[in-house]
């Protein structure tokens, strides 16, 4: 989990919100599949696990407006429990879960806001994914500054692929990849930095 190509997950990062956003599972469940493995390491065994329950979660998330966000939690809270188990990780996995669903929340209120160019709400998404990264690596939340912006800017050139209406042809799409593997390249060197 400390240890991973920021190109390779980031483009399956990118993979992943393009099925999302198109309601395609299975290819999310594939692209997910290889981005748990990729991204935390963890046994075959447990990646398709994880990379279930994350699929399970994001669609009681997805539904707008009625979507389920406790059972979007209980979802993510097995994830992280799995991935502790597997990093003998001491983050509270329930803390995890709320701020994982808690940065989704964020940047939904940035989605379907009166005013997607809120510098406000952006700035919360930032802090929300700030806090998620801080929590779950043990790092000060200034060090993961960058790659929390970087992340929520690839979820504004998310936002504006899908009100083009969702094309996976859209110039946008390697856009938002090169906003993620910038993402995860701050991230990897924030939790190596000493």
């Amino acid at each position: 989990m400390r240890s991973f190509d920021p190109r390779l997950v980031g483009a399956l990062e990118c993979q992943t919100w393009v099925s999302y956003y198109r309601h395609e599972w299975f290819s999310f469940l594939f692209a997910a599949v290889r981005l748990v493995r990729h991204t935390f390491g963890m046994s075959w065994l447990r990646t398709v696990l994880g990379a279930w329950w994350v699929l399970r979660a994001n669609q009681r998330w997805a539904p707008f407006p009625d979507n389920r966000p406790d059972a979007a939690r209980d979802y993510m809270r097995r994830f992280y429990s799995l991935v502790a188990r597997a990093h003998h990780a001491t983050f509270d996995v329930d803390e995890a879960a709320r701020l994982e669903v808690g940065w989704w929340r964020a940047h939904r209120d940035v989605q379907r806001g009166p005013n997607p160019e809120d510098s406000a709400g952006y700035e919360a998404l930032v802090v929300a994914l700030q806090a998620l990264y801080a929590h779950v690596y043990a790092v000060p939340a200034e060090a993961v500054r960058l790659a929390a912006a970087e992340r929520a800017q690839a979820t504004t050139l998310s936002d504006e692929w899908v009100s083009a209406g969702v094309d996976p042809g859209s110039e946008l799409v390697p856009r938002e990849r090169a906003a993620l593997v910038r993402s995860y390249a701050a991230l990897l060197a924030a939790v190596h930095r000493p």
